[in-house]
């Protein structure tokens, strides 16, 4: 599933209760888009963007589970090269909370790779409460893992192709083989 919004408009990772739903800052920065939002315009966000994503992402899950094939729940995001004025060294960061069943053998599988930073639970830490993989993974028992990858890295549609290969490469055998488990 894709958002084709930014998450500056709306986080569909957040819980609904999160204070970051709608961020207000970014990095010291004003979002001039949100400065002055209220509940009614949070709202209409809500289900204009956030509820027909969270929506497909149900059903989608939903009709692997009746077919007989639970899915493993990947949420690929990216980070910032810098935060704060700081430098964020990782390439890659898996984010993982409960039991990292999925998250502990990807970050295996990237720093096997040689060339990478990886973060483990960075550049942020894994599991919000009432984020994507709370809602639609750890609630089912499936599979799970947050993948975080450096913005520098993936800013031409030629880099960005040739991550999604990597990751496709990377994913699909830590996914079989727990599932051969």
């Amino acid at each position: 599933m894709l958002s084709n919004f930014s998450r500056l408009l709306i986080d569909p990772n957040r819980g609904l209760d999160d204070p970051t739903l709608v961020m207000r800052l970014s990095d010291g920065a004003i979002v001039p888009g949100n400065r002055h939002i209220d509940a009614t315009g949070i709202a209409e966000r809500v289900a204009r963007y956030y509820k027909p994503y969270d929506v497909a992402i149900d059903l989608a899950i939903e009709a692997a589970l009746a077919a007989g094939h639970p899915p493993a729940i990947i949420a690929l995001h990216s980070f910032t090269p810098f935060w704060k004025g700081v430098a964020r060294p990782w390439h890659v960061g898996v984010l993982w909370d409960y039991e990292g069943r999925l998250a502990r053998p990807l970050i295996a599988a990237l720093q096997h790779e040689g060339d990478l930073v990886v973060g483990d639970n960075e550049p942020y830490h894994g599991g919000l409460p009432g984020d994507t993989i709370d809602r639609h993974a750890i609630r089912r028992g499936l599979l799970d893992a947050l993948i975080e990858v450096r913005q520098d890295l993936i800013a031409s549609d030629a880099t960005a192709r040739d991550w999604g290969a990597r990751l496709a490469r990377i994913v699909a055998p830590c996914v079989s083989a727990l599932r051969a488990a």
